[in-house]
């Protein structure tokens, strides 16, 4: 296993993605990791627990999912880049914290290898059924930002954007996997630390007198205050003034809200990212991400054999949710077909993107395996034909 001196990994390596994504987690820097075992998550909490200790970094394995979600949520205040791991019925009991830490603004990522469900489900087979809950699973308004990948080596390279955005906009970021890309075997590239850019933990310039946790800089973003350099702040899961002190008022809530929005609504075109392969002159474009994605590839070679123009969008980033991107196109497509390993979470944004400009057509499947191309063939031929 080669190593740079300080313990990270670097070189080719042929690992599955979860392992992948823990080596991400370590070149990002995180040296927290709280978590409980879940199938099929469990892979990355066991690479944590073996290789965390040779960077310097702590490993606690926690009572539960809740106790995980805290755990980093103090480690992430006490200075460290912190992160857990889990599946559906896990994510489900992190959700009250979820909105703790988007409230405190703390900046931590939580990766969540996908199951087939609900409850218990298919603890051993994949699913993509926990998208809107990413999104609109805690309480109150908010906005995330979830990224998906469909490789073991975006596993290990979007782990390391979740963290950079994590800190630029001090939000918790989820990595959106999946149990097929989690257990998927592949060549993974770690390049050497210094060829990986890292985004710092934004920290004040000010002196301690004149420091306020919640006062916003230019970007909407507040600057945190190092642990231990006679800086002192408060912070709550309740409405709160700069001062981070709890404010019982319509007259505070509606500001702090929508800040807590528009620091990742305003800057949503630097965050979202995306794939696309001949989209323009399309009649019909497939949206898809994570192993879906990569399931769409062969329905859509056979489909431009045949002479169907078809384009292939993947979301990377899935939210903030691409709209601006889908409605352009809307205005020159026939139709979207959206494949999804669920019954329909994406294509309702999608649907409602695209505001009735162009057909969208779901390719839906219920978990517990992955689609057969020549569904995805049927529905494209299905959209074409209208």
């Amino acid at each position: 296993m080669k190593t740079n001196p300080s313990g990270v990994l670097t070189g080719s390596h042929y690992i599955d993605g979860d392992h992948a994504c823990a080596e991400g987690a370590l070149a990002a820097g995180c040296r927290f990791f709280g978590g409980y075992p879940i199938t099929p998550s469990t892979e990355i909490a066991e690479r944590f627990a073996e290789r965390i200790p040779l960077v310097g970094g702590v490993f606690i394995q926690m009572e539960d999912e809740m106790a995980s979600m805290i755990a980093i949520i103090g480690a992430s205040w006490g200075g460290m880049k912190a992160m857990t791991c889990t599946s559906g019925p896990g994510f489900s009991l992190m959700m009250e914290n979820i909105g703790l830490a988007v409230m405190m603004e703390t900046p931590v990522v939580v990766v969540n290898v996908q199951r087939g469900g609900p409850s218990t489900g298919l603890p051993t087979l994949t699913g993509q059924a926990d998208l809107m809950q990413v999104r609109f699973g805690s309480h109150g308004d908010y906005e995330i930002i979830a990224l998906c990948p469909q490789s073991p080596q975006e596993c290990f390279d979007y782990t390391i954007d979740c963290f950079n955005l994590a800190e630029k906009y001090r939000v918790p970021v989820f990595l959106m996997m999946d149990e097929c890309v989690g257990h998927m075997t592949e060549k993974v590239i770690i390049p050497p630390a210094d060829a990986i850019e890292l985004e710092p933990r934004r920290y004040t310039t000010l002196p301690p007198e004149e420091y306020l946790p919640y006062r916003p800089e230019a970007d909407l973003v507040p600057a945190l205050a190092p642990v231990g350099k006679g800086y002192k702040f408060h912070t709550t899961g309740l409405t709160h003034d700069e001062r981070g002190y709890p404010v019982m008022s319509e007259h505070c809530q509606g500001p702090l809200v929508r800040r807590l929005m528009d620091k990742i609504a305003l800057n949503a075109d630097k965050i979202i990212r995306l794939e696309e392969e001949l989209t323009e002159g399309a009649d019909v474009i497939v949206v898809s991400f994570g192993i879906s994605a990569r399931v769409c590839v062969p329905a859509i070679r056979q489909a431009r054999q045949d002479g169907l123009k078809v384009g292939f969008l993947r979301l990377i980033t899935l939210w903030p949710f691409a709209e601006k991107r889908v409605r352009e196109l809307a205005r020159n497509t026939k139709a979207f077909v959206v494949v999804e390993i669920n019954y329909g979470q994406m294509v309702r944004e999608v649907e409602r993107a695209a505001r009735g400009q162009a057909e969208v057509y779901l390719c839906g499947h219920g978990g517990g395996g992955v689609h057969d191309p020549r569904q995805i063939y049927q529905t494209i031929k299905e959209a074409a034909a209208k």
